[in-house]
Protein backbone atom coordinates (compact mmCIF):
# COMPACT_ATOMS: atom_id res chain seq x y z
CA UNK A 1 0.00 0.00 0.00
CA UNK A 2 3.07 2.19 0.67
CA UNK A 3 4.10 2.00 -2.49
CA UNK A 4 0.84 2.78 -3.84
CA UNK A 5 0.61 5.62 -2.41
CA UNK A 6 4.11 6.63 -3.21
CA UNK A 7 3.81 5.99 -6.75
CA UNK A 8 0.64 7.81 -6.85
CA UNK A 9 2.32 11.24 -5.09
CA UNK A 10 5.50 10.76 -7.37
CA UNK A 11 2.94 10.72 -10.33
CA UNK A 12 0.83 13.67 -8.84
CA UNK A 13 4.83 15.82 -8.38
CA UNK A 14 5.81 15.04 -11.88
CA UNK A 15 2.77 16.50 -13.13
CA UNK A 16 2.68 19.42 -11.21
CA UNK A 17 6.00 19.91 -12.27
CA UNK A 18 5.62 19.85 -15.75
CA UNK A 19 2.86 22.44 -15.97
CA UNK A 20 3.47 26.01 -15.76
CA UNK A 21 3.25 27.64 -12.48
CA UNK A 22 0.79 30.32 -12.42
CA UNK A 23 2.06 31.94 -9.21
CA UNK A 24 3.84 34.99 -10.19
CA UNK A 25 7.51 34.74 -10.80
CA UNK A 26 6.78 31.02 -10.49
CA UNK A 27 6.68 30.33 -6.93
CA UNK A 28 4.97 27.53 -5.65
CA UNK A 29 5.60 24.42 -2.85
CA UNK A 30 5.49 20.69 -3.26
CA UNK A 31 4.75 19.43 -0.32
CA UNK A 32 5.79 15.30 -0.25
CA UNK A 33 3.49 13.44 2.51
CA UNK A 34 6.10 10.70 2.65
CA UNK A 35 8.76 12.26 3.66
CA UNK A 36 7.40 15.30 5.17
CA UNK A 37 9.18 17.57 3.04
CA UNK A 38 8.13 21.45 1.89
CA UNK A 39 10.05 22.38 -1.67
CA UNK A 40 9.99 25.66 -2.26
CA UNK A 41 10.54 26.52 -5.92
CA UNK A 42 11.45 30.44 -7.37
CA UNK A 43 11.62 31.08 -11.02
CA UNK A 44 10.33 27.56 -11.70
CA UNK A 45 14.00 26.12 -9.83
CA UNK A 46 14.20 24.23 -6.55
CA UNK A 47 14.97 26.86 -4.32
CA UNK A 48 15.21 24.92 -0.50
CA UNK A 49 14.23 22.14 0.90
CA UNK A 50 11.89 22.51 4.45
CA UNK A 51 10.96 19.86 7.07
CA UNK A 52 7.39 19.90 7.77
CA UNK A 53 5.07 18.02 9.71
CA UNK A 54 1.69 16.70 7.74
CA UNK A 55 -1.67 15.07 9.11
CA UNK A 56 -1.16 11.45 11.12
CA UNK A 57 -2.71 10.19 8.89
CA UNK A 58 -3.32 10.66 4.51
CA UNK A 59 -6.92 11.82 4.53
CA UNK A 60 -5.49 14.62 6.86
CA UNK A 61 -3.40 16.52 4.33
CA UNK A 62 -5.19 17.09 1.56
CA UNK A 63 -3.70 16.81 -1.72
CA UNK A 64 -4.19 19.01 -5.19
CA UNK A 65 -3.48 22.71 -5.69
CA UNK A 66 -4.46 24.96 -3.39
CA UNK A 67 -3.45 29.26 -2.49
CA UNK A 68 -1.84 30.16 0.86
CA UNK A 69 -4.33 32.31 2.28
CA UNK A 70 -2.44 32.60 5.72
CA UNK A 71 0.60 32.61 7.00
CA UNK A 72 1.36 32.54 10.67
CA UNK A 73 4.12 33.00 13.03
CA UNK A 74 3.81 30.96 16.47
CA UNK A 75 0.60 30.31 16.03
CA UNK A 76 -1.23 28.60 19.27
CA UNK A 77 -2.50 24.94 19.11
CA UNK A 78 -6.30 25.55 20.16
CA UNK A 79 -6.38 21.63 21.04
CA UNK A 80 -3.43 21.45 24.00
CA UNK A 81 -4.38 25.11 25.05
CA UNK A 82 -0.40 25.86 23.94
CA UNK A 83 0.75 29.21 23.07
CA UNK A 84 2.59 30.06 20.07
CA UNK A 85 6.02 30.01 20.27
CA UNK A 86 6.07 27.16 23.35
CA UNK A 87 8.95 24.06 22.36
CA UNK A 88 5.76 21.89 23.39
CA UNK A 89 3.42 23.40 20.27
CA UNK A 90 3.56 20.25 17.85
CA UNK A 91 2.65 23.51 14.65
CA UNK A 92 6.09 24.70 15.35
CA UNK A 93 7.02 28.05 14.31
CA UNK A 94 5.13 28.55 11.09
CA UNK A 95 2.30 27.50 9.97
CA UNK A 96 -0.07 28.14 6.48
CA UNK A 97 -3.23 28.32 6.05
CA UNK A 98 -4.51 26.90 2.35
CA UNK A 99 -7.85 27.36 0.78
CA UNK A 100 -8.73 23.30 0.70
CA UNK A 101 -12.28 23.18 1.32
CA UNK A 102 -13.23 20.62 4.04
CA UNK A 103 -10.24 21.71 6.25
CA UNK A 104 -10.13 23.86 8.86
Amino acid sequence: MKKLISLALFVFLLFLLSTPASASNGQFIIINKSTNQLAYYEKNKLNKVFSVATGKSANLTPEGKFKIVNKLVNRPYYKGNIPGGDPRNPLGNRWLGLNAKGTS
